[in-house]
């Protein structure tokens, strides 16, 4: 059994999912202790242990310690099994980091297609929303060799919940090698503001400062209410369609935070990723390692890495011995390159 510390490198949740998602590929039993040590209040939330759960069932897993609070927790995997699952979230629990925790098992160990629904959140902080999901991590999955397909039926915001959504996966025997150098030709940028049960001012004021700041096109910044939501809820997206690549940047409004703050973050990290000249941004870049790793390896080029980063290297090299090369090229330009093991 291998024995994972909860609080390496940046001590959060995606330890645990990425040690879920290898221990079920891989068919390799572990304990892990500290959960989410590095974080105000640790152990098992209720999403972490909704991806403890959704990882069991495809993996046909005995668990031991699967409680909320728990700081410790064996997984002992046998047979990953393909088929149709529903896993509801509670609350407003990210269901994409749940259908992360599942998806490369039931893309390269399963025998048969799987189709899933989830339910909870949809657009969280801390997490990537399901627009993130569509038009920046799977067409690089699609590129790899990943056919992988996702539906929006209902958001979910922050605290309430309610999103749904769909997710089809079929099964392939191998992801090829990527390389993402360079993002190519900008080609279209613009950007949308969701709002959930609160006046349409608050969109429309988010996007007049977003391109104003940005000096985008105001036609390309349009607002989207979204109708029947369970809660109230706010999210500012922006886009960045390249040759090669889209990346997206979001800001999240809650109670208290101002406008002005949520326009600047997702402002400040759109200059931040236009001045780096480089194609993959922050949040995709640690997501692409994992089947990079399980795929054919490869190279991309992007920002300096973030803690979450470089936490996701030291889990493959423990549990598969994947080798990497960090380099930094420029003030903020990183390349990150991947031998697989069957490289």
């Amino acid at each position: 059994m291998l024995t994972i510390d909860g609080s390496m490198g940046e001590g959060g949740g995606q330890v645990l999912r990425t040690s879920l998602a290898l221990s079920v590929l891989s068919a390799t039993p572990f304990r892990i202790n500290g959960i989410r040590a590095g974080r105000a209040r640790p152990g098992l939330m209720r999403q972490h242990l909704a991806a403890v759960n959704a990882a069991a069932q495809i993996g046909d897993a005995t668990v031991h310690g699967a409680d909320v609070g728990s700081t410790a927790l064996e997984f002992r995997p046998k047979a990953i099994r393909g088929g149709n699952y529903s896993f509801a979230i509670g609350g407003a629990g990210s269901t994409t980091l749940v259908f992360q925790t599942v998806l490369w098992p039931l893309l390269l160990g399963a025998s048969e297609p799987s189709s899933l629904r989830f339910e909870g959140g949809t657009h969280n902080p801390m997490a990537p929303p399901f627009d993130f999901l569509v038009q920046a991590f799977l067409p690089v999955v699609a590129r790899m060799g990943g056919q992988v397909e996702a539906e929006l039926t209902a958001h979910g915001f922050y605290p309430a919940g309610g999103g749904r959504w769909t997710a089809t996966i079929r099964p392939a025997p191998r992801l090829g090698r990527l390389e993402l150098l360079e993002r190519g030709e900008l080609r279209q940028v613009s950007a949308r503001s969701l709002v959930a049960s609160l006046p349409p001012s608050v969109a429309l004021r988010q996007l007049d400062m977003l391109a104003s700041a940005l000096g985008w096109d105001r036609s390309a910044c349009r607002p989207h209410m979204v109708e029947r939501s369970r809660g109230p809820g706010n999210a500012l997206l922006s886009f960045i369609e390249c040759e090669h690549i889209t990346e997206v940047v979001t800001g999240f409004g809650d109670r208290g935070v101002p406008s002005e703050s949520v326009v600047a973050g997702v402002v400040t990290e759109v200059t931040r990723y236009l001045s780096a000249k480089v194609p993959v941004g922050e949040h995709l870049a640690d997501q692409l390692l994992l089947p990079m790793a399980l795929g054919g390896g490869g190279v991309f080029r992007t920002v300096e890495p973030s803690r979450h980063c470089l936490t996701q290297l030291t889990l493959l090299e423990l549990f598969l011995g994947t080798s990497s090369v960090v380099t930094q090229e420029g003030k903020d330009a990183w390349r990150i390159e991947i031998v697989s093991r069957s490289a």
